[in-house]
């Protein structure tokens, strides 16, 4: 626990906080990513209400940085949203028993072309907590060179359709600021790998820290 994280609780310490037990539980639905499932949650001051929650297999993203400050961003088209995003390369924590950092390090062969010499750990989101659990963990990697023609990764689908590019931080921060970036963790990574630039890079954490509980 950081010296803050223990000020903070320190702080809370009067509040006592309700236990959220679950007193049904079900599944709605399953699919290869997620699943849909609904609970029954002891409230506050009696009774229960149902919440509704997609459960998720979890994600990696990973800023790419290059020695001249460059990061590298793909356009992808997101059906769900109806319309290409800029985002990082990223991907599902989606093959059994992977380190993260590799799983991060896949993503970027896959996507970018890339491979990393140094792959520290920048943030980790829970990406929209009020309708799912899924956890985000976003890399920073630096220390870049191509992956060789002859073993890059065949994209298919909406994968074929990308578009890699390179940015100066300090200008994907500031598509960020004004709204032409809004992927979750492409706004965290951004902002966070800009921060830890600034701090000399001493706020990473090692590439095999621990997820949050």
């Amino acid at each position: 626990m950081s010296e803050r994280t223990a000020r903070l609780s320190s702080e809370a310490a009067g509040v006592v906080e309700h236990r959220y037990e679950v007193s049904e539980h079900r599944e709605v639905w399953r699919g290869r990513i997620f699943s849909v499932v609904s609970d029954e949650v002891n409230m506050p001051g009696g009774g229960t209400a149902a919440r509704d929650y997609v459960k998720h297999v979890g994600a990696v993203a990973v800023v790419a940085l290059d020695d001249a400050g460059q990061v590298v961003l793909i356009r992808q088209y997101r059906h769900p949203v109806g319309r290409h995003l800029w985002e990082l390369p990223a991907g599902l924590m989606d093959v059994s028993g992977e380190d993260l950092a590799a799983a991060a390090a896949r993503e970027l062969a896959e996507e970018a072309d890339l491979t990393a010499g140094t792959i520290d750990v920048l943030a980790d989101l829970h990406s929209s907590p009020g309708f799912t659990d899924e956890v985000v963990r976003v890399f920073l990697a630096r220390d870049l060179a191509d992956v060789p023609a002859e073993q890059r990764h065949q994209r298919s689908d909406e994968e074929a359709d990308l578009q890699v590019v390179r940015v100066d931080l300090d200008e994907a921060v500031g598509m960020v600021l004004a709204g032409e970036i809004t992927n979750a963790s492409c706004v965290a990574g951004l902002l966070a790998a800009a921060r830890a630039r600034d701090a000399g890079w001493s706020v990473l954490r090692r590439s095999d820290a621990p997820l949050p509980r």
